[in-house]
């Protein structure tokens, strides 16, 4: 099958029993790549021939986080860095710190068409599995007729959010709190997508719904049935389950290379959090690309602190740098507080290994952006939320956590970016960052009864990819469908 120009032509009979040749085309964000991998290392697991088409630095990211596999490469294409101006190496939307910088990745990705279209061109595969922001992979699919797989590494909820929203706009008069209409469950938000968001979104997801399904890096069981019905019912299109792809990562080795390289050895980390309680320790990550400003940073610590709870907070790479003096940290730590929590707390300083953390029983609770890898990350390990939604559709996965699977309290914010970094207009006060933390660390009935749920979930999770579970089941029919496909393919 390997690069014989365009396979099966005038409607030749493969053997079913050939392995598929797929191609994976991740959007170039770590929120995009990691699952995105971690999908693609799934099919190779079952003896399909699986190979990744990123960037340079990207690839040697994969290569470092996956383990070897026969059936599983990466294929690099040259990253435009010094045509559009920016250093090399400077490859992923997770480096990004500032707007102009942000302009010169996204240019720099549109760049990529040509070059990722020739070697597909000339190696044609049996199904293309591609990144939503990559919409012009639909014509390169069509004019080589081929399937193509849509992912966006979104929840299937949030997607039902956005379709509610489609049919029953907010009205401009309208005032929070804002009913999503139609929906299975009552579900109300507190701020309204910004226009840009919600117009971009449409934009790729009407693309997204003209391919031959979507693949969802979640269990059927925490989406549930209704909004897979849902899902399929207003918008004629299958979804795939094939998640939690983060628990294929089995070994603590594999658990801690996930991604890019952690800054504190996950042994460190790990001696640390064996020394605690369990349940007694508060995990606050935001993700790679929300960068909060420094007067947001010194609410989360006072509130760290005035709760009594012990915590690893994760905080951009460039705090805490060996050049920054007393009167800069000052701007986002109060005076004293690493030596007053010396035993207390941990803060690391830049990539974190999160799956490990959040599987350690010393771990009680997560505050999170609500991405939807952390999401369904700590779903996985059984850790319920603090819910801090900061762009894109996190919004929406916060509702799925907090009131329709009650896995989760929320913190309270309101404000919906347009993207995870720079200026905000509102600040998440300590008292209110400080209360959502008590309520599940306290220890009342509430938080005893949120998190027996989210530890019902993590067991749901880690069935679903058992053999015989319904991720499991639906990648076997994931992989009888693409096989179908090929055999009833027109000629050409």
């Amino acid at each position: 099958m390997e690069g014989h120009g365009h396979p099966h032509h005038d409607n030749v009979q493969v053997n079913q029993d050939q392995p598929l040749k797929i191609y994976f085309i991740p959007y170039l964000a770590a929120g995009h790549i990691i699952p995105h991998s971690d999908i693609a290392r799934l099919f190779a697991s079952r003896g399909h021939h699986v190979t990744i088409i990123t960037t340079p630095a990207n690839s040697q990211t994969i290569r470092n986080s996956i383990p070897h596999h026969p059936n599983f490469t990466v294929h690099s294409v040259h990253f435009p860095a010094q045509e559009v101006g920016l250093p090399d190496g400077f490859e992923s939307l997770s480096a990004v710190t500032d707007m102009v910088s942000l302009g010169k990745v996204y240019q720099a990705t549109t760049m990529l068409r040509d070059p990722i279209e020739k070697f597909v061109e000339s190696h044609p595969p049996d199904c293309i599995v591609a990144d939503f922001m990559f919409p012009w992979v639909e014509d390169l699919a069509n004019k080589l007729r081929i399937p193509r797989l849509a992912f966006n590494g979104f929840c299937l909820f949030a997607l039902c959010a956005i379709e509610s929203l489609k049919a029953h706009p907010i009205p401009l008069d309208a005032s929070p709190p804002f009913l999503l209409h139609g929906l299975p469950h009552p579900v109300t938000l507190k701020t309204a997508p910004p226009t840009h968001i919600k117009e971009v979104l449409e934009a790729v997801i009407a693309v997204e719904l003209r391919s031959n399904g979507l693949i969802v890096n979640n269990f059927a069981e925490l989406d549930g049935e209704e909004y897979i019905q849902y899902y399929e019912r207003t918008t004629g299109h299958k979804a795939w389950h094939l998640g939690p792809a983060c628990l294929l990562h089995r070994t603590a080795e594999e658990k801690a290379q996930r991604g890019q390289k952690s800054v504190l050895s996950a042994h460190k980390c790990m001696s640390w959090l064996d020394s605690k309680k369990e349940n007694s320790v508060v995990y606050i990550c935001f993700g790679s690309l929300c960068c909060f400003p420094d007067n947001q940073l010194y609410e989360i610590a006072c509130a760290v602190e005035a709760s009594g709870c012990e915590f690893v907070w994760v905080v951009p790479e460039k705090k805490g740098k060996e050049n920054e003096n007393e009167e800069e940290k000052e701007k986002w730590l109060p005076k004293g507080f690493e030596e007053r929590n010396l035993d207390k707390g941990m803060i690391i300083r830049g990539w974190a290994p999160q799956v490990l953390i959040l599987e350690h029983p010393a771990v009680g609770a997560f505050v999170t952006h609500c991405g939807w890898n952390s999401t369904v990350e700590a779903v996985s390990a059984g850790v319920p939320l603090i819910t801090w939604p900061v762009h894109g559709e996190q919004f929406y996965n916060e509702k799925l956590v907090s009131d329709v699977r009650g896995i989760g309290v929320e913190v309270g914010a309101d404000e919906w970016g347009v993207i995870g970094f720079g200026d905000r207009e509102k600040l998440v006060g300590r008292k209110d960052i400080e209360r959502a933390v008590r309520r599940l660390m306290d220890g009342g009935d509430e938080a005893r009864e949120i998190r027996w749920r989210a530890q019902e979930f993590g067991k749901k999770a880690r069935a679903a990819v058992q053999e015989g579970g319904s991720s499991y089941n639906n990648l076997t029919a994931l992989i009888h469908e693409l096989k179908r496909l090929r055999c009833c393919k027109p000629s050409a």
